[in-house]
Protein backbone atom coordinates (compact mmCIF):
# COMPACT_ATOMS: atom_id res chain seq x y z
CA UNK A 1 0.00 0.00 0.00
CA UNK A 2 0.95 3.68 -0.29
CA UNK A 3 1.20 5.80 2.10
CA UNK A 4 0.29 9.68 1.22
CA UNK A 5 1.32 12.76 3.38
CA UNK A 6 -0.44 16.20 2.38
CA UNK A 7 1.41 19.58 3.48
CA UNK A 8 0.83 23.18 2.43
CA UNK A 9 -3.35 23.67 3.76
CA UNK A 10 -4.18 26.90 6.65
CA UNK A 11 -5.70 29.95 5.97
CA UNK A 12 -5.95 32.43 3.17
CA UNK A 13 -7.16 35.45 2.05
CA UNK A 14 -9.37 35.70 -0.96
CA UNK A 15 -7.35 36.67 -4.13
CA UNK A 16 -4.01 34.91 -2.84
CA UNK A 17 -2.47 31.84 -3.21
CA UNK A 18 -1.09 28.51 -1.67
CA UNK A 19 0.71 25.43 -2.92
CA UNK A 20 -0.61 22.30 -1.71
CA UNK A 21 1.81 19.27 -1.83
CA UNK A 22 0.98 15.07 -1.79
CA UNK A 23 4.24 13.03 -0.97
CA UNK A 24 3.76 9.64 -1.63
CA UNK A 25 5.76 6.25 -0.09
CA UNK A 26 5.57 2.85 0.48
CA UNK A 27 6.98 0.18 3.31
CA UNK A 28 8.11 -2.03 0.65
CA UNK A 29 10.91 -1.56 -2.25
CA UNK A 30 8.31 -0.62 -4.72
CA UNK A 31 5.77 1.52 -5.36
CA UNK A 32 2.74 2.00 -7.53
CA UNK A 33 1.72 5.02 -9.03
CA UNK A 34 -0.18 5.21 -12.12
CA UNK A 35 -0.77 9.04 -11.29
CA UNK A 36 -2.06 11.58 -8.58
CA UNK A 37 -4.23 14.15 -7.76
CA UNK A 38 -6.47 16.25 -5.36
CA UNK A 39 -9.85 15.88 -4.61
CA UNK A 40 -12.10 18.63 -1.79
CA UNK A 41 -14.90 18.51 -0.18
CA UNK A 42 -16.46 21.56 1.12
CA UNK A 43 -18.99 21.60 4.04
CA UNK A 44 -22.63 19.89 3.08
CA UNK A 45 -21.31 18.77 -0.69
CA UNK A 46 -19.76 15.66 -2.02
CA UNK A 47 -16.37 14.91 -2.40
CA UNK A 48 -15.30 16.58 -5.91
CA UNK A 49 -12.16 16.22 -8.10
CA UNK A 50 -9.61 19.26 -8.31
CA UNK A 51 -6.75 18.16 -10.34
CA UNK A 52 -4.91 15.53 -11.76
CA UNK A 53 -1.99 14.39 -13.31
CA UNK A 54 -0.07 10.87 -14.33
CA UNK A 55 3.05 10.18 -14.40
CA UNK A 56 3.33 11.06 -17.88
CA UNK A 57 1.70 14.46 -17.12
CA UNK A 58 -1.45 13.85 -18.24
CA UNK A 59 -4.01 16.98 -16.47
CA UNK A 60 -6.85 17.06 -16.18
CA UNK A 61 -8.61 20.45 -13.88
CA UNK A 62 -12.51 20.78 -12.77
CA UNK A 63 -13.96 24.07 -14.65
CA UNK A 64 -13.64 25.84 -11.18
CA UNK A 65 -10.36 26.09 -10.55
CA UNK A 66 -8.91 25.86 -14.26
CA UNK A 67 -7.41 28.64 -15.61
CA UNK A 68 -5.97 29.59 -11.97
CA UNK A 69 -4.70 26.55 -10.68
CA UNK A 70 -1.64 24.15 -12.45
CA UNK A 71 -0.98 20.86 -10.82
CA UNK A 72 2.52 19.19 -11.10
CA UNK A 73 4.34 15.99 -10.38
CA UNK A 74 7.67 14.95 -9.71
CA UNK A 75 8.30 11.19 -9.74
CA UNK A 76 11.42 10.92 -8.49
CA UNK A 77 10.27 12.15 -5.48
CA UNK A 78 6.86 10.60 -5.90
CA UNK A 79 5.23 13.94 -4.88
CA UNK A 80 2.53 16.52 -6.60
CA UNK A 81 1.87 19.52 -6.07
CA UNK A 82 -1.17 21.96 -6.75
CA UNK A 83 -0.51 25.52 -7.42
CA UNK A 84 -3.54 27.63 -6.96
CA UNK A 85 -4.27 31.50 -7.43
CA UNK A 86 -7.10 33.68 -7.42
CA UNK A 87 -8.69 31.64 -4.29
CA UNK A 88 -12.22 32.24 -3.81
CA UNK A 89 -14.54 31.80 -0.61
CA UNK A 90 -16.22 28.60 -2.42
CA UNK A 91 -12.47 26.78 -2.27
CA UNK A 92 -12.60 26.52 0.85
CA UNK A 93 -12.36 22.70 1.75
CA UNK A 94 -10.78 19.82 2.88
CA UNK A 95 -8.08 19.24 0.41
CA UNK A 96 -7.67 15.01 -0.32
CA UNK A 97 -4.93 13.75 -1.73
CA UNK A 98 -5.53 10.73 -4.03
CA UNK A 99 -3.13 8.53 -5.79
CA UNK A 100 -4.44 5.26 -8.04
CA UNK A 101 -2.67 2.40 -8.69
CA UNK A 102 -4.34 0.68 -12.64
CA UNK A 103 -1.73 -1.74 -12.50
CA UNK A 104 -3.17 -3.71 -9.23
CA UNK A 105 -6.22 -1.89 -9.23
CA UNK A 106 -6.28 0.11 -5.86
CA UNK A 107 -6.22 4.00 -4.30
CA UNK A 108 -4.56 5.53 -1.59
CA UNK A 109 -6.18 8.31 -0.25
CA UNK A 110 -4.36 11.02 2.37
CA UNK A 111 -5.62 12.17 5.60
CA UNK A 112 -6.79 15.62 3.85
CA UNK A 113 -5.95 19.07 4.53
CA UNK A 114 -8.04 21.87 5.18
CA UNK A 115 -7.30 25.24 3.02
CA UNK A 116 -9.85 28.34 4.23
CA UNK A 117 -10.13 31.14 2.12
CA UNK A 118 -11.08 34.07 4.33
CA UNK A 119 -12.76 37.45 2.81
Amino acid sequence: QVQLVESGGGLVQAGGSLRLSCAASASGDTICISAMGWYRQAPGKERELVAAITTGGSTVYADSVKGRSTISIDNSKNTVYLQMASLRLEDTAVYYCYAPCYTYDYESWGQGTQVTVSS
